[in-house]
């Protein structure tokens, strides 16, 4: 997450890829990353054309400085081997796989790609959805080096659970806290799931600050107007860039001094607090050079 390969994911939209005109509006929003999804907002009998259209706007280029990524479908269903095909041939950011709950999947997904001839560039981000996958996200998160993104299901998890969408999560927190270790574990990303009421604009912001408090590194998200509040809630705020980068400079000037005490605002620096900062210098820079 730091050094020039930092790349921010906070605000990441699903884009009904049967939609020609909204996958025109998202050349236009401000999100990091767009997910071009075949799987769940496309109709059986729409799988085929929303498959050509995607492909085609992933391969296009028109997208700007916007991560675009291809959502196949499930492993298991009749449209998977066709899309992993298409998204190879295309060669979007990365491809996201629904329903990843072992590390097998991953590697045969990794084969898929490479067999199709898929570029370098092409990562793969695992969803991961169900129990199980909570249960193995460290076999997952470690498998295949075209892995690089880890993203929650939280519908489908709660589903799974028979759990309540509830203010805070609480039902969801086991399973948010154990992808989260592996993600750190393996040095991957992870991103918050999506919260489905469009209208509570605050209810949404503060499950914004909660994947943020967690450790997310953004959040998934189902609709336009959730993309502002996302990514000012998961960039840097000006006093955490002022703070970090007083951090560093007295941290520095000890180090020049031969000091081995350093405090700021009264508070003992060690050098955990140092890579912290310098991880939200980092990731401000990113923001600010978008």
């Amino acid at each position: 997450m730091t050094g020039p390969a930092l790349r921010p994911r906070r605000s990441v939209l699903y884009m009904p890829g049967a939609n020609e005109r909204v996958l025109e509006k998202a050349k236009s929003v401000p999100a990091d990353a767009l997910i071009l999804d075949l799987e769940d907002a496309v109709a059986p009998d729409a799988k085929a054309a929303a498959r050509e259209r995607v492909a085609a706007a992933a391969a296009s280029g028109a997208y700007g400085h916007r991560e675009v990524t291809i959502r196949v479908n499930g492993p298991g269903t009749a449209w998977h081997a066709d899309d992993l095909r298409a998204a190879a041939a295309a060669g979007p950011d990365a491809v996201v796989v629904p329903k990843v709950e072992s590390a097998a999947t991953v590697r045969e997904v990794e084969r898929a790609l490479e067999a199709a001839g898929a570029p370098e560039h092409t990562a793969i981000w695992a969803m991961l959805e169900t129990p199980r996958a909570m249960l193995d996200a460290r076999e997952v998160a470690a498998a295949g080096e075209r892995l690089s993104v880890l993203v929650m299901g939280t519908n489908d998890l709660a589903k799974e659970l028979h759990a309540e969408h509830v203010p805070g999560r609480a039902p969801l927190l086991t399973g948010l806290s154990l992808a989260l270790l592996a993600a750190r574990e393996s040095g991957k990303v992870i991103l918050d799931g999506v919260f489905n009421d469009v209208k509570d604009l605050a209810g949404f912001e503060a499950e914004c600050v909660q994947g943020r408090e967690l450790g997310f590194d953004g959040k998934t998200l189902i609709h336009p107007a959730q993309v502002g509040p996302c990514n000012e809630v998961f960039a840097p705020s000006e006093a955490q860039v002022e703070r970090s980068r007083r951090i560093i400079e007295a941290f520095d000037e000890a180090a020049r001094e031969g000091r081995g005490v350093v405090t700021v605002d009264g508070r003992m620096i060690e050098n955990l607090h140092v890579e912290d900062a310098r991880r939200v210098l980092a990731l401000a820079e990113a923001v600010a050079g978008r």
